[in-house]
């Protein structure tokens, strides 16, 4: 908290929401797992009405200290990267661990999220993340246990997006009912999660057989050509009616 109002004073911005982004929100921390401290912040509204906007920096970052891995974007970045349905900023709003919130960014942004949100883009962005830990990873004598988490969690997203339609969340137990009825499946899951908690964070283990082959069975079902687009949908209205909202609550 001591370091997200530094960052204000220093850069001289207001923070409207600031989550937890990684590990310890997904719900498979080890013991020793940073704090990967995202957030979202605006400048004072005149700071947008510059002719050198585009080149203005709409980024804070700082390098990880004590375990504190921190950085943040600009409001109107995370807007426009919210328009293309970026999957780090969908996340963010729906961390279960919230350190700050302001005026009425972040709810105004979950209630946009149906309207905005592409479970086609979705699909495809899990499905790359699963692909590539699998085979840089999973594939060894001996593989990090995270890794298998990095896998599994994507994997269960593509499900609920195929399932539901709406965005996945964020927690991983949230999305296990998907795999009911495969008893195997949660069993393994369950031990290695038990595993994964009580391991450093780069803890390796043998591979799990039955683990394995479900992925390779869900990416086998996975792998197909798709193109993935902007929504063909105009939000822009919403996004800056929200854009537009946030910046006169910083006057």
């Amino acid at each position: 908290m001591r370091r997200l109002a530094a960052a204000e004073a220093e850069h001289n911005v207001r923070i409207l929401l600031a989550v937890e982004s990684g590990s310890r929100a997904w719900g498979f921390a080890s013991p020793n797992s940073d704090f990967d401290v995202r957030f979202i912040y605006a400048h004072e509204s005149d700071w947008y009405l510059a002719v050198d906007l585009e080149e203005r920096r709409d980024v804070i970052e700082y390098e990880i200290v004590d375990d504190i891995d921190l950085n943040g974007w600009d409001v109107r970045k995370a807007l426009r990267l919210f328009r293309r349905s970026n999957p780090a900023f969908v996340e963010w709003i729906q961390s279960p661990i919230l350190y700050r919130s302001h005026g009425g960014f972040a709810q105004g942004a979950r209630e946009l999220l149906p309207t905005v949100y592409s479970c086609e883009n979705g699909i495809y962005h899990y499905r790359s993340m699963a692909k590539t830990n699998y085979r840089g990873y999973l594939k060894a004598e001996m593989v990090p246990l995270k890794k298998y988490f990095y896998v599994l969690r994507p994997l269960l997203a593509v499900r609920w997006l195929e399932r539901y339609g709406t965005a996945a969340p964020i927690e991983f137990d949230k999305m296990l009912h998907l795999l009911e009825g495969e008893t195997e499946l949660l069993d393994a899951i369950a031990v290695l999660l038990e595993k994964k908690k009580a391991a450093p964070e780069m803890g390796l283990s043998e591979p799990v057989p039955c683990l394995n082959r479900f992925i390779e069975a869900e990416l086998a079902r996975l792998d197909r050509p798709d193109v993935v687009r902007d929504r063909s949908i105009d939000v822009n209205t919403e996004l800056n009616r929200l854009f537009h909202a946030t910046l006169a609550e910083q006057r």
